[in-house]
């Protein structure tokens, strides 16, 4: 494995192996895929069937309810295709098997019909869920005993997740808004599918890394500070040896996600089909909210029993990381609204046709967003092919054909709305906001991170969820003056643009600092419990956004959307503010660790 880790040094572009290029390049095309759909899904489910370009117009809490699910499963599945991966397939051929069953998920959604569209949504679940685990876990081998590298190498990695986001949801909904559904689900399926390519193809370039499974799984987060804390290993083996999950344990495991996964499928089921996987109530609770109450009692018992007899400072980590946890959930159930509510504002209330000087400053600053990132990525492209070329030829012919793709549509993209006489912003083009602000402003951030005013963890969530609500309190001051219950309506493209950097900013502030301090906080041998829990506190939060976001017609009609905003503003405000409040406390539970 070590000569195969030199052998991948050997040939370097911008100081990285070229393999890291190559996983890049394979991480932006499933991005480009995964974000280009996403966006839409909201859109087509909602769009009136009787329009130029019809969906199946569902009313919304329908949608957001599907979506909500869909969401939380993405955050579930991986910690499945990690297992398999590690014990079957190994981390390269589980990447493959990912990219194909997205694609053949892709290409059954863009048939349109109500079977091949929960299909499509089911291979996207269960491929994303061999994919994203598994292409970090080559980083992760590829760098053995560079470490000093590798936040380099993730730092690239993850503009290429923007990058691939940024295109996609700007191509993916400029062809669905103006062609059809189907031209967006099957344009995401078509870079899949490339991407899929050009990374078997390019398998000769890794060796062995990322091939048979290793004998041991290494959950892939950075800077585990518990590898060199040879004390703290030591009571952690103290710890394993008393507290093993018992057999009490396992059922409680069981039965909770048994629970929980009933709940998720059960929601959008109850509300769109009328059907029901738990036909029954329980006082004045319905049989979906009464199972998934006792699935939450449970795992919050097998929770504070396996606290309970860990070792005093590893039992206050864990209690701080689970504390987090439930930030966590917060900040996710708001965030995600990017996905409906906010998707449904920038389609339905906001002004989005521009004319005269605004349309034309706007469609320079547009070309300019699109073209200089893809010049720069194409760029590194060449310097990949240079390097890689006489070994992995067909897999850098593979990466042209895509580029070359990409090209064609960012530019007939650009003459379409250059040959127009003013200009109309797909309400899709928001979702971009996202991956540009995290590309510019990510580096002040760090360099924040990295100075003598670093926050502490809690003041850092604190931060990020005030901010989040402050972008909430820009929209809800920009619906303010449209009526109750109004469908539509005009209000400046300025309050989404507002309120997305600000939700940027406290994603900056929130998302790369969870599992760092998980990471930090749990001893080694429990690390994979504690990353799938997790998840888990991520999957309830997607869904939350899902069964929140679906509120907004209710809410709208009865009091007003400004007052639906409003309340999205307060809640993550004063969670924040909780989150700063405890900062004395939880900085006492994690026991100096920084």
């Amino acid at each position: 494995m070590n000569t195969d880790v030199e052998n991948l040094f050997k040939d370097k572009v911008i100081g990285h192996p070229a393999g890291l290029f190559v996983l890049f390049f394979t991480e932006m095309w499933e991005r480009f895929s995964f974000y280009g759909m996403r966006i839409l899904l909201v859109l087509f489910l909602t769009a009136p069937i009787l329009s130029d370009n019809p969906g199946w117009d569902w009313p919304r809490e329908h949608a957001l309810a599907l979506i909500g699910t869909y969401a939380s499963l993405l955050y579930l599945t991986p910690i499945v295709g990690g297992w398999v991966a590690d014990k079957i397939t190994g981390y390269r051929v589980a990447v493959v098997i990912g990219c194909l069953i997205m694609t053949l998920g892709h290409a059954s959604m863009a048939l349109e019909t109500t079977m091949t569209f929960y299909i499509g949504l089911a291979l996207l679940v269960v491929g994303t869920g061999f994919f994203k685990p598994n292409i970090t876990s080559i980083i992760s081998e590829m760098y053995k005993g560079k470490e000093s590298k590798k936040d380099g190498a993730y730092t690239i990695f993850y503009m290429g997740v923007n990058a691939g986001a940024f295109f996609g949801m700007m191509l993916c909904g400029y062809l669905a808004e103006n062609y059809g559904w189907s031209w967006g689900f099957g344009l995401a399926g078509i870079f899949m599918f490339l991407g899929m390519l050009q990374f078997w193809l390019a398998k000769d370039l890794f060796g062995n890394v990322g091939g048979k499974p290793s004998i041991k799984h290494v959950v892939e987060i950075p800077q585990n500070i518990n590898e060199d804390a040879p004390k703290e290993q030591e009571d952690a083996a103290v710890d394993e040896k008393l507290n093993p999950f018992t057999m009490f344990d396992k059922i409680l495991v069981v039965l909770s996600s048994v629970g929980g996964l009933i709940y998720l499928f059960n929601d959008p089921l109850e509300k769109i089909d009328g059907s029901s996987l738990v036909p029954f109530q329980v006082g004045s609770l319905s049989g979906s909210n009464f199972v998934v109450l006792c699935a939450l009692a449970l795992f919050l018992i097998l929770l504070v029993t396996r606290i309970s007899r860990y070792l005093p400072i590893v039992r206050d980590r864990i209690i701080a990381v689970s504390i987090f946890g439930v930030f966590t959930v917060f900040f996710f159930a708001f965030f995600e609204q990017s996905l409906g509510s906010m998707t449904l504002f920038a389609r339905d209330y906001t002004d989005r046709t521009l004319v005269g000087n605004s349309a034309l400053i706007f469609k320079v600053v547009d070309a300019l967003l699109t073209t200089v990132p893809l010049m720069i990525i194409t760029w590194v492209l060449w310097l990949l092919a240079k390097k890689t070329f006489s070994r992995i030829g067909m897999s850098n012919i593979i990466l042209a054909i895509a580029f070359a793709g990409l090209w064609f549509l960012v530019i007939f993209r650009l003459i379409d709305k250059f040959s127009q006489e003013g200009n109309e912003i797909e309400a899709t083009w928001f979702g971009i906001l996202n991956s540009f602000f995290i590309i510019t402003l990510a580096p002040l951030f760090s360099r924040w991170w990295e100075s003598k005013y670093n926050p502490s963890a809690a003041m850092k969530y604190g931060i990020g969820l005030i901010l989040l609500g402050l972008g909430f309190a820009i929209l809800s001051y920009g619906a303010s003056d449209i009526p109750s219950g109004a469908q539509t309506a005009s209000v400046s493209i300025i309050f989404l643009i507002l309120a997305y950097l600000l939700h940027t900013m406290g994603e900056l502030c929130i998302s790369p600092v969870g599992l760092s301090y998980l990471s930090k906080l749990v001893p080694a041998r429990m690390i994979g419990f504690m990353f799938g829990v997790w998840y888990l506190a991520i999957a309830v939060g997607q869904k939350a956004a899902g069964t929140m976001g679906g509120m907004i017609d209710k809410i709208s009609e009865q009091y007003s959307l400004g007052t639906f905003f409003l309340i999205f503003t307060l809640i993550p405000i004063g969670v924040g503010v909780i989150s700063i409040v405890l900062n004395p406390l939880l900085k006492k539970l994690m026991h100096n660790v920084r």
